[in-house]
């Protein structure tokens, strides 16, 4: 089974009911639209290597594992904050399960969905 078609029946299965229109399946990502207005876009090529990005209202953001920035203590794993600074990702962990990190940013999201707290 594909990696997104797992996280799809998993997001599903846990979140079903705050995700009016279910989990998209695109060739390479899953998209999210919850109750609450939050959008989500995910893409996994592996544990080490992902994007993670969600709008809320105008503010855009997100977590991914490209090495493309200046040192940080999570590197390679980054946050785009809502004001376009990056810094360090506060919540994957590269190399865990895929679902692991995708459990933890929704939750995390539908509690705050700037990562203000």
């Amino acid at each position: 089974m594909s990696l997104h078609l797992e996280l799809k029946e998993r997001i599903e299965d846990a979140y079903g009911e705050q995700l009016p229109g279910g989990v998209e399946l695109k060739q390479d990502a899953l998209l999210l639209q919850f109750d609450s207005g939050l959008a989500l876009e995910l893409r996994f090529a592996s544990a080490d290597e992902y994007a993670i990005s969600w709008l809320w209202g105008d503010a855009e953001m997100r977590i991914d594992t490209a090495p493309l920035h200046a040192p940080l203590k999570s590197q390679p794993n980054h946050f785009h904050d809502d004001e376009g600074r990056v810094r360090d990702d506060p919540l994957t962990r590269p190399g865990i399960a895929p679902w692991d990190n995708v459990r933890t940013v929704i939750d995390a999201l539908l509690a705050d969905p700037l990562l203000q707290s």
